[in-house]
């Protein structure tokens, strides 16, 4: 399910087919480089926080409710197993675990709140490893030569482990875009491993996936700085086919912090993962 990228130069506004027929992942022909310097520790826990579901109506435009289910009351609510997505050309496995990952990036501030359901128990998984990774407001991965980044840069990339609660938190920032994909956040789980020296090891990946954000959102925060210097085609969620392909069940829900949007927002999502699976 995932691509490889070929061996040539990048650029911010081509586009590379994670899979066919859906749109792109990324700019074309990314060159994918080797594991690069392991980051240093974090801490690991988070605040318990209850259950979201995947959209609320409020801040969910009319194409995206039509398809996105009623949020879950509680983990039995909640226990379905989250369709798998393409991995994408643009992983990095540095399994670095931190919860900033933002690394100085400019843009609209982003809490991430991901919480992990055991679909064979309908109950909450702790000490899940949550890895996620997502371009800035200019549509830029790290760890790619690419616009502004470089090989070894290590932005908007990391790893939490998930609480008691099943919760893992993340700061960030709103993610862009680029040409032929919606706005999206990468996330894989990893089960069955350790944390020593700041760094996630061993254990297996249980899902692969990706977080989407309604379109509603996705318009004001475009016409922020420094979004708004962004100059790729901004792909709709109902233009993407990969969102198309199970994407309304990642649909994250968001709640702005204050009335200006520029001081940042929630996003929350629950995943249903089957702990011993290996897709």
């Amino acid at each position: 399910m995932t691509d490889t990228p070929h061996p040539k130069s990048l650029h911010p506004t081509s586009a590379e087919p994670e899979h066919s027929p859906g749109p792109a992942d990324g700019p074309a022909g990314a060159t994918r480089r080797s594991l690069i310097a392991t980051l240093g520790g974090a801490a690991l826990g988070v605040a318990a926080l209850g259950l979201t579901g995947s959209a609320d109506a409020q801040s969910t435009p009319a194409a995206d409710r039509n398809t996105v289910a009623q949020p879950p009351a509680g983990p039995a609510a909640a226990c379905v197993l989250t369709p798998e997505q393409t991995e994408g050309p643009y992983y990095l496995d540095l399994e670095s675990v931190r919860k900033n990952i933002t690394e100085g990036k400019a843009g609209v501030p982003l809490t991430l709140r991901v919480t992990v359901v055991d679909t064979t128990t309908c109950a909450p998984l702790p000490n899940t490893a949550v890895d996620i990774w997502h371009c800035d407001a200019l549509g830029i991965y790290s760890g790619y030569v690419a616009g502004g980044s470089t090989p070894d840069t290590t932005f908007l990339r990391g790893v939490q482990l998930t609480d008691s609660a099943g919760v893992a938190e993340f700061t960030t920032v709103y993610p862009g875009w680029y040409v032929g994909r919606a706005l999206h956040i990468h996330v894989k789980t990893h089960v069955g491993g350790t944390v020593s020296n700041g760094t996630y090891h061993g254990g297996h990946v249980s899902h692969t996936g990706q977080l989407y954000f309604p379109e509603t959102y996705n318009t004001k925060v475009a016409a922020l700085t420094p979004y708004r210097s962004n100059t790729a085609t901004r792909t709709r969620n109902a233009n993407d086919g990969i969102y198309r392909n199970g994407g309304s069940s990642t649909l994250l829900t968001i709640t702005q912090v204050g009335s200006d949007l520029s001081k940042g927002v929630t996003g929350t999502v629950v995943l249903g993962i089957n702990p011993a699976a290996t897709p």
